[in-house]
């Protein structure tokens, strides 16, 4: 044997094992290949339907699933195509009625008339699409999952407008318009709302691949709506007590299907109540909760919020007024300001309370964690006055003490510390002291 040559007794026999999956925690053995000197063998393990389905499946779920998404993206998903489901079938009775109402199928029906009739729909649906984005579109992010039931509801109001309109020939104008205005916050919200949640599934920097894969979900639950609608607008033409009932006994089940949807999340990243709720927990317990335990007491329905104020009562985040305006000082809010400055030296921001709220100046060149800092601040200070007047020294040793242990147990806990999901601060402030004979309190 030459040298270098390999020993042929030293590698009698060598065995190669096959793993399938896209992660650590996907990986399954699927053959074993075993050589020696005179034979090959090979073992193969699951069936070739069981192959099939795992790259069937693969077309629908992302890479590495389910490792490489969060807990919550299963019953979300699950809740979400049954939600469009019903969202598409229901399509096919409105859109059937519509175009019934324009005079689609009647002679004395004209192409310019309902060409002109679409084209306000659609303008209004486009107009309404820039307005509710410029009002709205700073809090799509931080109030993610109420924003995203009212996008669906939305998205209901406005087939419901489109059955209607059959009934009200003289007004049919004014109900598609409505209709279309409906669904165009449907579409804004409901995009913005994906994008956030897309964030919130991506444990693996995966987010184009979930994306995608939402895609390729949605399309499967359009093409099965529209199949099913179809059949049921057939079945049900003529009719128009039974396609009643079917659309709203839809309706029932979509926004049902949409709460459970939205139920199952529990996001990790910080808005106004989340940082209340889990403040609370762990100034009085010194523990800091889970997301899963949040997502519990968190308040998802729009409605809950007018119904608060109706009734004059408060949620702790609700005393906390983030970016307050400048130009409002009184002379009083001045002096008061003066007087605590000492509790402010070192932060970009200073806090006011006034008539049982706190209001938060910003500074001018505050940061993201400066914003995070200053709310928590707040909220500090608000659940304090509760007990005594005058509580910003309190506040401040809390703060001095507390804050950064607080911050390192969320982080422990995967929550995102980097920044407060807030509506767009836009009020700004800058601020000089001047020399005091009085003693700072």
């Amino acid at each position: 044997m030459g040298h270098g040559e390999p020993d042929a007794a030293a590698a009698a026999w060598v065995t190669v094992e096959e793993w399938g999956g896209s992660s650590g925690s996907a990986l399954s053995r699927t053959a074993v290949l075993t050589a020696s000197a005179s034979s090959l063998t090979s073992d193969r393990f699951g069936s070739r339907w069981g192959r099939i389905g795992s790259r069937v499946l693969g077309a629908f779920v992302p890479e590495g699933f389910p490792g490489s998404v969060t807990p919550d993206y299963v019953s979300f998903q699950m809740w979400d195509t049954l939600q469009g489901l019903s969202t598409y079938i229901r399509a096919m009775l409105s859109t059937q009625a519509l175009l019934g109402a324009i005079g689609v199928g009647e002679k004395s029906a004209t192409v310019i008339g309902a060409t002109f009739q679409w084209f306000l729909r659609d303008l209004t649906g486009m107009l309404g699409g820039i307005l509710f984005a410029f009002y709205q579109g700073s809090n799509l992010d931080s109030d993610a999952k109420m924003w995203r039931l009212v996008a669906d509801f939305m998205n209901d109001l406005g087939m419901l407008m489109d059955l209607l309109s059959p009934l009200f020939p003289s007004s049919l104008i004014v109900i598609m318009c409505l209709g279309s205005l409906s669904r165009s916050f449907t579409g804004v919200a409901s995009g913005a709302t994906r994008a956030a949640l897309t964030q919130h599934f991506a444990l693996a920097n995966n987010a184009a691949d979930i994306s995608a894969k939402e895609g390729s979900q949605e399309t499967l639950a359009t093409m099965s709506g529209m199949g099913l609608g179809m059949l049921l607008a057939h079945v049900t033409r003529g009719h128009d007590f039974v396609v009643w009932v079917s659309f709203l006994s839809l309706t029932i089940f979509h926004m049902f299907a949409n709460y459970k949807a939205v139920q199952s999340l529990s996001l990790s990243t910080l808005n106004y109540e989340r940082t209340s709720i889990l403040l609370h927990s762990f100034m009085e317990d010194d523990e800091v909760l889970t997301p899963q335990q949040v997502s519990k007491q968190e308040h998802i329905l729009p409605f809950w919020s007018t119904w608060r104020k109706f009734l004059r009562v408060k949620l702790p985040h609700e005393l906390v007024h983030l970016g307050a305006k400048a130009s409002t000082l009184t002379h009083s809010d001045m002096l008061l300001i003066a007087k605590t400055r000492s509790y402010y030296t070192n932060a970009n921001y200073f806090l006011l309370d006034k008539e049982g709220s706190v209001h938060i100046f910003i500074h001018k060149q505050a940061v993201a964690t400066d914003v995070l800092k200053s709310f928590i601040h707040g909220l500090v200070l608000a659940r304090l006055m509760q007990k005594s007047k005058s509580c910003h020294a309190e506040a401040h040793q809390w703060m001095d003490e507390k804050y950064s242990t607080f911050i390192s147990k969320l982080k422990l806990e995967g929550y995102s510390t980097e920044r407060l999901l807030s509506h767009s601060i836009v009020w700004k402030a800058h601020w000089l002291y001047g020399p005091s004979d009085e003693k700072t309190k």
